[in-house]
């Protein structure tokens, strides 16, 4: 079993639950059933959990609801666990390169704090 985290800024503010709290609580019970099955499976289906090409290791949780796709960014820490790292609602095929940018700097805030 995986365990995830949420990145926090060095001030203390967690913007995934911040993300979360914006969602209705449908949408959050679905984040969290998708959370879930990252969680406890071993092997993710790629509908659900999905590894970002041309990024610094980042991956992408995908959770389709109310005609909406959202997603969270976030990476892998010592093969031990998941940090996710930002929320958004996502608007077109595309991820969107701000999104992802985020996600690496706070990997790496994340990385250099850790040490």
């Amino acid at each position: 079993m995986k365990e995830i985290l949420f990145y926090r800024t060095s001030n203390g503010r967690c913007p995934v639950e911040e993300f979360l709290d914006e969602l209705s609580e449908k949408q959050t019970r679905k984040v969290t059933w998708v959370l879930r099955i990252i969680r406890e499976i071993d092997k993710v289906p790629s509908e659900y959990f999905k590894r970002l090409v041309n990024t610094d290791d980042i991956w992408e949780v995908r959770v389709h609801q109310d005609k909406l796709s959202i997603r969270i960014l976030g990476f892998f820490h010592k093969n031990k666990f998941i940090v996710l790292t930002n929320g958004f609602i996502k608007k077109s095929q595309k991820t969107p390169i701000l999104e992802i940018k985020l996600a690496e700097e706070r990997k790496k805030d994340y990385m250099n704090r850790s040490e």
